[in-house]
């Protein structure tokens, strides 16, 4: 889908679709009073009321050199903000491709015409025309050639946001396609060649440490994990840095990737278990926040460190009770092999550590228990430094991403004890997202971190109307908005 914004009336462009937003409850104003007496008349008979994502077409209005004026519903005006916006903006374009429009054009009128919004349509838009079929031998013939926006007298400012919102997008979809990539086809070295690939395209520096060099310096907890399949494991590093970076800030972004969880020794239930693919959703989203990060660049240093490994049963595989030591030098016994998110990251977090990262953010499908807490709303967020926190919450509003803190109380620690380790790799039953949290947080010591838990949120069952069904690519759009506000 070609994407671009022009600065011009929508009057005289020729479109499939010349679509506006409609508030509810009141029509909108176009300036044309054929557009708006049409549209006065939907509302009065109740037929459009400006609800989210309602639909209604016009074919072949006189006014427009458009082959079809579109009214999108956009909810109440009071509501609306760069969130509702970035969804309307996916709405429009997975609406009107599944109507055969190829070609679409978007009305940004002056109550719309600020940076922020321009970036959330773009964002969303782009991350509308997404599709999970990319090993469908036969795909929908429907698609998007072109999007664009109008905004006739904005700002030249818009240009620039309209291009970081394409950016993110395009950036969100690559990671969702990772992520959507099936356990036989993205395997731990595959997921690090196709983020070689990226890197290098973005003139950014890549270090794959491949399990001898683990081996080396004694990444004992990431290698027990891997040790039951017969894909070699690897730890992908990226760097940014700019030319002239801002002194002493080092952010480093990490990822869990998992290209494929059985669970281990400790197997899973095998309904569902195609999903497991999935459990790669915060690697993919660290490289494609760094993909991003590459184009917009911001002044700050970012390393991103994704620990990616095949959880497998095997005669080779890690056992429960089993005591391995970690890159740090603590020792962890391992009493669920399926725990082991948090073993891989727990090396990737000593190393990033060990190159100078002073502030960090890790994202990782950890536990279902967050999915029981929060549902399939939020993401649960942890942290050692409340101003950290902070300052990674604001960046995820900033965003659009919805993320909930949760408590990190000392007390809960006495869930987290071994007779035989310095820490066992799980707690009780309760609080299991908190002491998965905490058993992070023993191996990130008194750097401030946060832990994002995105287990509920980095895959949807159903499609929405501005989404595919699938990979989410959430934390991707905090991660971004992240290294902008530290720059």
């Amino acid at each position: 889908m070609n994407t671009s914004i022009q600065f011009q009336p929508f009057s005289g462009f020729t479109a499939d679709a010349i679509v506006f937003a409609a508030a509810e409850g009141t029509p909108p104003s176009t300036g044309v009073s054929s557009i708006d007496l049409w549209a006065a008349k939907l509302y009065q008979s109740g037929e459009f009321t400006g609800k989210p994502y309602e639909i209604a077409i016009l074919h072949q209005p006189t006014a427009l050199a458009a082959s079809r004026a579109v009214l999108i519903g956009a909810g109440k005006a009071e509501k609306l903000d760069s969130s509702s916006i970035r969804r309307l903006g996916g709405a429009v374009v997975r609406s009107l491709k599944a109507k055969s429009m190829a070609n679409i054009a978007f009305v940004v009128d002056q109550s719309l015409q600020n940076p922020d919004y321009v970036q959330a349509l773009a964002e969303g838009a782009v991350a509308g025309d997404f599709e999970p079929d990319e090993h469908k031998t036969k795909k929908d013939s429907k698609h998007i050639e072109s999007f664009v926006l109008l905004a006739n007298n904005g700002p030249s400012t818009l240009a620039e946001a309209f291009r970081a919102g394409a950016v993110i997008g395009e950036a969100q979809n690559f990671a969702r396609a990772l992520v959507n990539e099936p356990g036989n086809l993205l395997t731990p070295l595959k997921l690090a060649e196709r983020a070689r690939l990226m890197a290098e395209s973005q003139g950014l520096v890549c270090d794959i440490l491949d399990e001898d060099r683990m081996t080396q310096l004694g990444m004992g907890s990431l290698l027990a994990v891997s040790q039951g399949s017969a894909e070699p494991p690897a730890l992908i590093v990226i760097e940014y840095k700019p030319a002239d970076p801002k002194p002493g800030v080092h952010l480093g972004l990490i990822g869990k990737g998992v290209t494929f969880d059985t669970g281990g020794i400790s197997i899973k239930p095998s309904e569902n278990m195609e999903k497991m693919k999935y459990d790669m959703a915060g690697g993919a989203a660290v490289i494609g926040a760094m993909m991003a990060i590459a184009q917009l660049k911001p002044n700050v240093t970012v390393t991103a460190f994704i620990p990616t490994v095949e959880n497998m049963p095997s005669s080779k595989a890690v056992k429960p009770g089993d005591i391995v030591k970690s890159l740090a030098g603590k020792t962890v016994e391992i009493l669920n092999t399926d725990a082991e998110g948090r073993l891989i990251l727990i090396d990737a977090i000593t190393y990033a550590k060990s190159l100078g990262v002073n502030c960090m953010v890790d994202s990782a499908t950890l536990t279902g228990a967050i999915s029981i807490a929060l549902g399939a709303v939020n993401v649960g967020a942890f942290s050692n430094d409340e101003i950290w926190q902070n300052q990674v919450l604001s960046a995820a509003k900033a965003a659009g991403e919805k993320m909930w803190p949760m408590p990190m109380d000392d007390d809960y620690k006495e869930l987290l004890k071994s007779a035989f380790a310095d820490m066992p790799n799980i707690g009780s039953r309760g609080a299991g997202s908190i002491t998965a949290a905490l058993f992070l947080k023993e191996w990130v010591e008194d750097t401030p971190w946060v832990h994002l838990d995105i287990a509920g949120t980095a895959w949807i069952d159903d499609g929405k109307p501005f989404l595919s069904k699938g990979p989410t690519g959430i934390s991707l759009r905090t991660f971004v908005a992240l290294a902008q506000s530290l720059a």
